[in-house]
């Protein structure tokens, strides 16, 4: 989704002495540092799922999205207090709660129910698919009309994605697929009211108040689950609960919205094509997964698809 970060927005400021000429900014280097942060972006997202799962060895499903909510609403009112960020306008609030269901409460909890039964790595084939997802719902609420060629990308993406995990599910797809396949949805929905919001607003502070949103309800969740789902603290799992809150939730968003900004959504989404592919590679480091032949494959053909959407879109 596109942001405007306003760290990074560009101002003209007359002078007139000419030895200020030397302290014009360098394109190369903003580009370079935008790069560098989406690129950051990306690898915590991919380590999203891995740490999900260890999160799930001590804490419940909900009870660890409950945290996680907790904890990545403290951080992001921290960081808004601290910059003393003014509440946004009242008209902003509707577009902030659909942010808030999908990327906040919705994808979070869908996928943290999947992953109960499903492998990270066939998780991320799946979810592989949100960059389509997300520029079909892109599309429909803003009324574009992307090329056939997009679309035609776009169907054969999600036909890759449904025939592995029809063939993984042993013919049908699992409970987990439908969690999976529910988060794709409600996860796109939010990130295209995000993109909405990003241009009147930095991302940043789009995800900030989301959390914002959500953070009486992340305190009962998390009193609630709690008491009602056994925890058995072990490193893992505070290691897992910890990143998704900080380095997932927050950290990665904030690092992605800032390049975003620097470099443009086209080169941003070009670095998100890695981020399937790495989650396979940190399900056989950090989980010990054994990959099926299925997996990578089926990862390479959605990448290519979300390509060919890139040179295709209206």
């Amino acid at each position: 989704m596109t942001a405007q970060d306003s760290a990074t927005t560009r101002t003209s400021i007359a002078v007139d002495e000419p030895r200020t000429t030397s302290a014009a900014p360098d394109p190369a280097a903003a580009s370079r540092q935008g790069a560098l942060l989406a690129g950051l972006g990306v690898v915590a997202f991919s380590l999203t799922f891995p740490a999900t799962a260890w999160g799930l060895e001590s804490f419940g499903p909900w009870s660890l999205v409950a945290v996680r909510s907790l904890l990545a609403g403290l951080i992001a009112g921290a960081f808004l207090l601290v910059g003393r960020v003014p509440l946004p306008e009242r008209r902003h609030w509707a577009g902030l709660a659909v942010v808030a269901a999908g990327t906040v409460v919705g994808f979070p909890l869908l996928t943290t129910l999947a992953l109960q039964t499903s492998t990270t790595s066939h998780a991320a084939v799946v979810v592989g698919l949100l960059p389509l997802t997300t520029a079909a719902l892109s599309a429909l609420r803003t009324g574009r009309r992307p090329s056939r060629a997009f679309w035609a990308a776009a169907l054969a993406g999600a036909a890759v994605v449904v025939a592995f995990t029809v063939q993984q599910s042993g013919g049908a797809l699992s409970t987990g697929d439908l969690y999976l396949f529910g988060a794709l949805l409600i996860c796109a929905a939010g990130y295209t009211e995000g993109g909405r919001l990003a241009r009147v607003m930095p991302g940043w502070q789009v995800i900030g108040w989301a959390l914002i949103l959500t953070l009486p309800l992340a305190v009962l969740g998390s009193a609630v689950a709690l008491a009602a789902e056994p925890v058995h603290l072990n490193a893992h799992g505070v290691l897992g609960v910890l990143w998704v809150a900080a380095g997932s939730q927050f950290f990665g968003l904030y690092v992605w919205y800032r390049g975003m900004a620097a470099i443009g959504v086209p080169r941003a989404s070009q670095l998100q094509l890695a981020q399937p592919l790495l989650t396979l590679v940190w399900a056989v480091l950090l989980l010990g997964e054994h990959l099926s032949p299925a997996a990578p494959l089926a990862a390479a053909g959605v990448l290519v698809c979300i390509a060919v959407t890139q040179r295709a879109a209206a």
